[in-house]
């Protein structure tokens, strides 16, 4: 079984295997504001998390996610420049649910009701930086192919 470790201050996501052993490290872009679990907050939420759904299966790299739906539209410099400023959800999502009652489920603090994801992004935004409005964005390429190697249950450990 594998699992994900997302670290905020390397800004990086890595896939582990049984054993802990990293087998792909991606950069990633995290919350512009920190970690933090706060509805309303557009922080990055911390601690012990699990896939709970993965969205996108068999669209094409720059599918764009509205509701976690498909759009119909594929991501390009065009698009983008009729839509300034969008967070653009593409290619796959990964949404996310806090396992720890109280620090990242249930409540104000509830991580799926907050639809953080790891998911892909504009090929113009940087990796290796905080920019996100609270999810793990990664290059399109990248979720594509995390998206296959990881089934929904998988832990995923959000770290300062």
């Amino acid at each position: 079984m594998v699992s994900l470790r997302i670290s905020l201050s390397e800004q990086s996501l890595e896939l582990r295997d049984g054993e802990g052993r990293v087998l792909r490290r991606y950069a990633v872009s995290t919350a512009l504001k920190g970690g933090g679990e706060s509805s309303g907050s557009f922080q990055t939420p911390r601690g012990r998390h699990v896939v709970r759904a993965r969205i996108g299966a068999g669209a094409p790299l720059g599918a764009v996610f509205k509701g976690r739906r498909p759009t119909g539209e594929i991501w390009s410099p065009q698009l983008a420049s009729a839509h300034p400023g969008k967070d653009w959800i593409l290619t796959r999502i990964l949404w996310l649910s806090g396992c720890e009652p109280g620090r990242n489920r249930l409540g104000s603090v509830d991580t799926m009701r907050r639809y953080i994801y790891i998911h892909g992004t504009a090929d113009t935004e940087p990796m290796g930086e905080p920019r996100s409005h609270g999810c793990i964005r990664m290059r399109n390429q990248d979720i594509l192919e995390l998206f296959d190697l990881v089934p929904a249950g998988t832990l995923v450990d959000i770290l300062a």
